[in-house]
């Protein structure tokens, strides 16, 4: 899982005195997303490999069912590292621009460690809890 590379790279020790996403952090974080966004490549291609080679037509129902069922799970898990991908893209052109780091609701720092949690992350902290919180009383 592209989580497994992420966890490999070691976290970001800023030196005293440096500035919030500076270059040195900018070109941390794109290796991050690059590298994830390279295993997640890897990953979908493996899938399609495989679904191509496996496209094998079932006598008995019931294996015909399981192989559907499973290559739909395959499915959905490549449909949502898509979109993970796409958002792997955005956040990397916001290192290009200069946006990376900063909160889309109130523009401070989201911080280092939240963004060694989730590079993708676009809210900090408490934007972030109040958004779940609001998510809550609109499903209740």
């Amino acid at each position: 899982m592209p989580q497994e590379l992420h966890k490999q790279a070691s976290p970001y020790k800023p030196k005293k005195g440096e500035t919030y996403m500076s270059s040195k952090q900018l070109m941390h974080f794109r290796n991050i997303l690059e590298g994830i966004k390279f295993e997640l490549g890897r990953d979908i291609d493996r899938t399609v490999h495989t679904m191509q080679d496996e496209a094998t037509i079932f006598a008995d129902p019931n294996d015909r069912a399981s192989q559907e069922s499973d290559m739909a799970l395959e499915l959905r898990n490549r449909d949502r590292e898509r979109k993970l991908i796409k958002k792997i893209d955005e956040t990397i052109a916001k290192i290009d621009t200069g946006d990376y780091g900063y909160c889309e609701s109130c523009g401070v720092e989201i911080g280092l460690k939240r963004l060694e949690a989730r590079p993708t992350a676009t809210l900090c902290i408490d934007c972030k809890t109040l958004d779940e919180i609001r998510e809550k009383q609109v499903a209740k």
